[in-house]
């Protein structure tokens, strides 16, 4: 479990001039789970094997002793499921091979609860919604997926307005299935693409957007609030495999989204 001081672990892929301080959120004998950054693939990825991703540089840490690992007595970590490379939130990881077998199990039952925050485009017709839809990869692009009448996986995700602005919204987002890609692509089905989410149909979110008459100093190019997708997995709820207690585990929203929030309240009202 957490103390008042939450633990960190330091990964570094210096070939590619990248560090991260990753927080623990939640660990016993069995699990762990960790705050995923953006930017950072949670395993290989099959269209560019050499990125660093996250299982990798944790794999690479254990066998090192890193200190994080040494203190943990860590021999093995490895992920029953995963967040996309630019999704934050929330990551369970597990100590053993038969936690893993559990709880990958776990995650293809709707025995666990899992609850995303997205900010997104526009705003829909009805505060709360369901999206079910059979969706399949793109044959033309497999990276990207698309909704289709047959020939693929049913998918479900309900969602729940949690904050309206002008020209965007904020979203709960519970996924009933686990697809690739699946709460980017039922939002942009629903007319709601994720800011950030280039792949879909979202687009970055920049404070001269919002803030009329807002000047960008000349020679300078203006930063994005928010240039990543805006998805974050802010909460997993389930039954310990081991211990049969019941477990909940939150993630802070990241700062970007923080800050993107504090300015559409102040000026997208």
């Amino acid at each position: 479990m957490l103390s008042d001081r939450q633990p960190m672990i330091k990964l570094s892929a210096p070939e590619y001039n990248e560090f991260w301080e990753i927080q623990i959120l939640y660990e016993d004998a069995y699990l762990m789970a960790i705050n995923k950054p953006a930017s950072l693939l949670t395993a290989p990825d099959r269209y560019d094997p050499k990125r660093p991703n996250l299982m990798r540089l944790l794999q690479e840490g254990i066998r090192q002793e890193k200190p994080w690992a040494v203190q943990r007595k860590l021999t093995y970590l490895m992920n029953p499921h995963r967040l996309d490379f630019e999704t934050t939130g929330v990551l369970l990881l597990a100590k053993t091979k038969e936690v893993l077998v559990s709880m990958t199990d776990l995650f293809g039952t709707d025995k666990i609860s899992k609850k995303y925050i997205a900010l997104a485009h526009n705003r829909p017709d009805k505060d709360e919604f369901e999206v079910n839809v059979i969706m399949a990869p793109n044959p033309r692009r497999p990276e990207i997926m698309r909704v289709v009448k047959k020939k693929g996986k049913r998918s479900i995700t309900k969602f729940r307005v949690i904050e309206k602005f002008a020209g965007y919204t904020l979203f709960d987002c519970f996924p009933i299935t686990g697809r690739t890609h699946q709460i980017r692509l039922h939002l942009r089905y629903a007319g709601c693409p994720v800011v950030g989410d280039r792949l879909y149909g979202g687009s970055p979110l920049t404070l001269s957007s919002l803030k009329k008459g807002y000047k960008i100093q000349n020679g300078k190019i203006e930063q994005p609030l928010i240039s990543t997708v805006a998805l974050h997995s802010n909460q997993i709820d389930f039954v310990h495999p081991i211990t049969g207690e019941n477990v909940s585990i939150s993630a802070p929203e990241p700062k970007p989204l923080i800050v993107a929030l504090k300015y559409l309240r102040q000026f997208a009202k």
